[in-house]
């Protein structure tokens, strides 16, 4: 008795940044089965950076933000899947149709924090994850003469300098010490404060967000929690995301204790022909020697084609060194590969104070992560030494 012929070869949940990878990479490496990729955004698969940067400034036009997908590919925005059942191998989209699938990728993305607190229903206050998200960001930023950012890393750091080109005033409320402290340590912050400084840009540091205050509905003030007053016309909130693993959790799949869907080294879920890939996969990293779950549209579209490979028959552990990269408007551009949690000791190299530098952050004797402004160079090197299974000294860089 043969085997009934699935509706699909391959279901991938999710149309950001490693579903379209994914698909894209089935495609140009010669898959011949049917490919669904069901995303729940109104937008066909578009490169998210954009919305914190030129797409938010208005220099291009949405289409320009969109990436190609293959004519064959069965794309369906507008729809989430609703149920999967990954022993049936099945699943149910929002439209009402059931089907079946060899495999399925779960690129289900994340979304963003909400912070709960007093006025955080006023109108004017916004989340950026989306291209509307993005639309009516600058619709209300046009007549806006302050703009109020909650949080310090790329987000906020990325909205108030798109913002502030275009003339508007930026405030940064966060309660870490100062704009990109958390993730770059202070000598890298410092100059990244100056960079913000320097284009008018204010924060409050050391202060987290106490309530929102309005008039007519609409917020008005940003109050933080030591009390101080700062007006606001708008508010972006940049509070970071978390992984969405709905559908993950309902399908029985194992998540990791820190609420990423768990996965094997090759991407693999702990269902049989079921991958993830993107922000909610954290995985078995054999080069970090632990569990990595990395948000960031550079690392997505790079797990998506590993993911692609490996239904292919080229099922070897993924082992790229995450990679990402963030623009301050058009004043500098910050490179990265990592991610390192934490770190004893940094090695320079290049001039902080010229804007031309590069930190290696080593723990012991490991190097686990860097940082380049101007240097893209660094990084190659980078890369070899965090690959490499031996101590690491200062004549290696």
């Amino acid at each position: 008795m043969t085997a009934p012929v699935s509706d699909v070869g391959v279901l991938i949940v999710g149309a950001g940044a490693a579903g379209s990878a994914c698909a894209e990479a089935l495609h140009d490496d010669g898959y011949d089965g049917a490919i669904l990729l069901a995303g729940r955004d109104v937008d066909p698969p578009y490169e998210r950076p954009y919305c914190s940067k030129s797409y938010l400034r208005g220099q291009i036009e949405r289409s320009e933000t969109y990436v190609p997908v293959p004519d064959e590919l069965d794309l369906r925005i507008r729809t989430s899947v609703m149920k999967l059942d990954p022993e049936a191998r099945t699943a149910k989209l929002s439209s009402g149709d059931e089907l079946s699938f060899e495999h399925a990728v779960l690129a289900t993305g994340a979304n963003v924090r909400r912070l709960r607190v007093d006025g955080s229903d006023l109108d004017g206050i916004h989340y950026l994850r989306t291209l509307g998200n993005s639309d009516a960001i600058r619709e209300e930023a046009a007549t806006a003469e302050n703009v109020v950012l909650v949080g310090g890393s790329y987000i906020a750091c990325e909205v108030a300098a798109s913002l502030t080109a275009e003339g508007k005033r930026c405030t940064l409320v966060m309660p870490e010490q100062g704009p990109l402290s958390l993730g770059f340590g202070g000598t890298a912050a410092e100059f990244f404060q100056g960079v913000l400084r320097e284009h008018g840009i204010d924060w409050v540091a050391g202060d987290g967000l106490g309530r929102f205050e309005g008039a007519d509905g609409r917020v008005r003030r940003v109050v933080t929690e030591s009390g101080r007053e700062l007006p606001a016309d708008v508010v972006v909130m940049g509070t970071g995301v978390v992984p969405d693993v709905m559908l993950a959790r309902s399908a029985g799949l194992q998540l990791s204790d820190s609420g990423g869907i768990q996965c094997s080294a090759t991407l693999a879920t702990s269902a049989d022909r079921v991958w993830a890939a993107g922000d909610a996969c954290e995985y078995d990293s054999m080069i970090h020697s632990r569990r990595l779950r990395v948000e960031h549209w550079e690392v997505a579209r790079a797990q998506g084609a590993a993911v692609a490979h490996a239904i292919l028959g080229d099922e070897r552990a993924y082992d790229e060194i995450p990679y990402f990269w963030s623009d301050l408007a058009d004043w500098c551009t910050l490179e990265y590969v990592g991610p390192a949690d934490s770190w004893d000791r940094e090695e320079i190299r290049g001039s902080v104070e010229d804007g031309a530098f590069s930190i290696f952050y080593l723990e012991g004797e490991r190097l686990v992560a860097a940082l380049t402004v101007g240097r893209s160079e660094d990084l190659d090197r980078a890369r070899e030494l965090m690959a490499v299974d031996r101590p690491v000294g200062p004549d290696d860089f």
